[in-house]
């Protein structure tokens, strides 16, 4: 049997009686407390008005708290150096040990089960093996463009692993977006990159739903929402693909490609009618290589994102990464906002936004979160939330932005005139452009005027092969070593410093200058001049604050304050 937890009642007598002796001690209390009075604390009467020279002896006062708070502050300073770097050696001892592990683990597990070892799906090798799986296997390739920034979303890597793969693999463009910029905008996109490669132009369905999910209104009716709503340019492409099927009398393979958020699985979504790949405003949704049946001749591939290199500039890197906004740090996100905010128009930010004029990004942030109430505890605004929200606005389809194309058509050396021929053989090209001329005329588009004006960086250099990857990754660590040993380097240089600082804060300011002449024979005549110079002022500090009541003035401002 189980035994039941002890009540805690207690009888009426108890309680009443505690409640008595509770009563009691606190009339004691009070009463105590009323005979020793309440004393007041004695206020500093300070320099009477009388007194001669008042200013000069206020002024005095002054400067010694001075001297106490800049004692203080040094000290401060000091004590931050010793928490940094007893820190620092428990980080590389803590380095050390896990190196010692790892080389221990990587001595005893060399095999070659080892090369075939699974990778971790969030990882870019993964994608970059998923992505080179997907070309392989693919006849047509369709990379995917934001009609936002065309130019900035094609990798001149993918387009050239391609075309230069041999057999008769097909590259095309797809201008996803359209909704999001002017007609006229997109007509000259449109005009502009047909040069090189087939273009058409697509809006991806919204309100997507999986095919069992139905909506029951009040009157019963079943609305399915399965199907897509609000989608142009699927008729179009899937008939481009169709025609390409029957002149090459086989089933094909087409893999959508493209950087984060530019809407590879909306579009493939778009083209089944249903919901078959997962979506979603976060980067890199899509982990691994899925296959979707169109039809009985076509297969469409979808694929992971492509992983932008790091040499890219701030913009690129901002709009084209794959980022957690989550785990990422603030200053690489508040460094992607700030290259966003140097490519825009500022006067067209502050209409779209309702802000008024801001000097910097952190003005910026700072009045947008206090206009959307994203604020911290006691009204702070929230400035590191803010900055994520608005990358994610500004790759998501919230925000309506429109690049100019180039004045001058220039191709990229990979692009011969041979191979821009082979790209555009096997499809109806004049029935292509017809087709996008309805679909921009049937389109709702913004006006210029609310559209905002954006200067693209140009192509975004992507990585293909998972070795550059590691030859990246590998880079990183050398530079941390590297930097890890500057630092080092520089610590024991501060740590020498302060350890004579100290000492010569105890003897004379002779003895100082002596010893600073002689000592210190490896470092420059300047730097050995700053510390003199810093050591005679420490000392006077010292000097002057050991100075006792008799030797100073007849009052005694020590602690005087004004």
């Amino acid at each position: 049997a189980e035994l039941k937890k002890a009540s805690k009642r207690l009888t009426c007598h108890k309680r009443y009686k505690i409640q008595k002796k509770i009563r009691e001690h606190h009339r004691k209390v009070r009463k105590e407390a009323k005979k020793r009075g309440r004393k007041k604390p004695k206020k500093d009467p300070g320099v009477p008005s009388a007194a001669p020279f008042k200013e000069e002896l206020l002024r005095e006062a002054e400067q010694r708290k001075q001297r106490l708070e800049e004692l203080k502050q040094k000290q401060k300073l000091n004590r931050q150096k010793e928490h940094e770097k007893k820190r620092k050696l428990e980080a590389k001892k803590n380095a050390a040990k896990i190196k010692e592990k790892a080389e221990g683990k990587e001595s005893s597990g060399k095999s070659e089960a080892k090369t075939n070892k699974p990778l971790d799906k969030n990882s870019k090798k993964s994608f970059c093996r998923e992505l080179e799986k997907v070309i392989e296997a693919s006849d047509v390739v369709l990379e995917v463009l934001d009609a936002r920034d065309p130019m900035g979303c094609r990798c001149p890597q993918l387009e050239q692993a391609v075309t230069c793969s041999g057999g008769d693999k097909k590259l095309l463009l797809v201008l996803n977006k359209i909704d999001l910029v002017p007609k006229e905008n997109l007509e000259k996109w449109l005009n502009y990159l047909k040069k090189e490669f087939p273009t058409i132009a697509f809006k991806s369905a919204t309100l997507m739903k999986d095919r069992t999910m139905e909506q029951f209104t009040k009157r019963r009716a079943r609305v399915d929402l399965s199907r897509t709503t609000e989608c142009f340019g699927s008729k179009c492409l899937l008939k481009l693909l169709q025609d390409h099927v029957r002149t090459q009398n086989k089933a094909i393979q087409v893999g959508v490609v493209g950087f984060p958020n530019v809407g590879k699985s909306s579009i493939i979504n778009s083209l089944k009618g249903v919901r078959a790949c997962n979506v979603g405003l976060t980067r890199g949704v899509t982990k691994s290589m899925q296959i979707v049946h169109i039809d009985k001749q076509t297969k469409i591939l979808d694929s992971p994102s492509l992983i932008a290199d790091p040499s890219n500039n701030a913009l690129a890197l901002a709009l084209r990464t794959i980022l957690n906004t989550e785990e990422t740090a603030s200053a690489d996100v508040l460094e992607g906002v700030d290259a966003i905010l140097n490519h825009c128009g500022k006067q067209q930010v502050m209409m779209h936004y309702s802000i008024p004029d801001f000097r910097n990004t952190e003005e910026f942030l700072t009045l947008l979160a206090q206009k959307r109430g994203m604020l911290k505890k006691g009204g702070v605004p929230d400035v590191e939330n803010i900055a994520k929200v608005l990358l994610c606005d500004w790759t998501g389809a919230k925000i309506s932005y429109h690049s100019q194309p180039p004045e001058s058509h220039r191709p990229p050396p990979y692009l011969t005139e041979d191979i821009t021929a082979k790209m555009q053989e096997c499809f109806n090209l004049k029935n292509l452009e017809a087709e996008n001329k309805n679909t921009v005329q049937a389109l709702k588009c913004p006006s210029p005027a609310s559209s905002i004006t954006f200067q693209s960086a140009g192509m975004t250099n992507g990585t293909m092969q998972e070795n550059k990857v590691i030859e990246e990754a590998s880079e990183c660590e050398n530079l941390e070593t590297s930097m890890e040993g500057e630092e080092d380097k520089e610590e024991d240089i501060t740590e020498s410093d302060d350890d004579q600082d100290n000492a010569e804060e105890e003897k004379d300011i002779r003895e100082v200058t002596r010893k600073a002449k002689h000592g210190k024979r490896q470092t420059s005549p300047t730097n050995s001049e700053k510390q003199i110079a810093e050591s005679e002022h420490s000392n006077s500090l010292s000097l002057s604050l050991d100075k006792t009541a008799d030797e100073d003035d007849a009052y005694d401002f020590n602690t005087d304050y004004v």
